[in-house]
């Protein structure tokens, strides 16, 4: 008998808050309420550096074979892909100096000499021939070296990417703002949207994150100009999303 009045006691006591929250008045409320986007789609460019470097004794001798070297892995490259930009960068010459240290230190007017030199540049290759992409690198792999490839998309999509981007984060938006409406028992049409924050600003939300930078790598002279196979690419796809922030008011 204890135990069913027990029951009944908590019964009623959770009707009674059941109760009260069911008529907490929301007339003139604001709502924040943060919503999400994300659109993906296959990438249709690739940014790939290639470089040149060699080393030698003679300063002039490495230098010389680096320029004649870049200049054959250009013409290549222009061959094989007509329509690929091309942008050469980061020509540099640096000593090397021997591994062994000296037993008595240098005096201070006699530096340390240099055992060589090594000379090298690189040159960046944007396209949007995925297909002959392999191709096209490997036949430069006779004279240069692969050091990175980036696979992205072009402006042009891009641009059309986020202009899915945003529709489907206005739309999420929506879809939130129904379901708030629906948990406190108001029709959607009581819902006012009073402002829409597509920076996701006003610590509603994290900041924006950057992509990482490639990673630096350096690149070692070919021995010769062997037939070298073809590389295997796999460009993938690229994922945009966006976060807003709406400031929902009901009547």
């Amino acid at each position: 008998m204890t135990v069913l009045k027990n029951l009944l006691a908590a019964a009623f006591v959770l009707g009674t808050v059941q109760a009260h929250a069911q008529t907490v008045p929301t007339a003139g409320t604001t709502v924040i309420i943060p919503a999400t986007g994300e659109v993906t789609a296959p990438n249709d460019q690739a940014i790939a550096t290639l470089a040149i470097e060699e080393q030698d004794k003679d300063k002039a001798a490495a230098a010389s074979r680096v320029n004649t070297k870049m200049k054959q892995g250009l013409d290549i490259l222009k061959a094989q892909d007509p329509q690929a930009s091309l942008k050469t960068m980061g020509y540099y010459t640096y000593p090397v100096y021997p591994e062994d240290r000296p037993v008595q230190p240098l005096a201070p007017n006699r530096p340390r000499q240099p055992t060589a030199w090594r000379v090298g540049q690189y040159v960046e290759v944007k396209t949007t021939n995925l297909a002959g992409l392999p191709k096209t690198v490997a036949a430069a792999q006779k004279v240069l070296t692969l050091n990175a490839i980036n696979f992205g998309l072009t402006p042009a999509a891009l641009r059309k990417l986020d202009d899915q981007r945003i529709a489907a984060t206005y739309q999420a938006l929506n879809e939130r703002i129904a379901a708030v409406a629906k948990s406190m028992g108001r029709p959607v049409t009581d819902a006012v949207l009073d402002t829409v924050d597509f920076e996701g600003s006003g610590n509603y939300v994290g900041g924006r994150e950057s992509a990482p930078a490639p990673m630096a790598m350096r690149a070692m002279a070919m021995k010769d100009s062997a037939e070298v196979a073809e590389p295997s690419f796999e460009p993938g796809e690229t994922t945009l999303d966006m976060r807003l922030v709406g400031k929902v008011r009901f009547k």
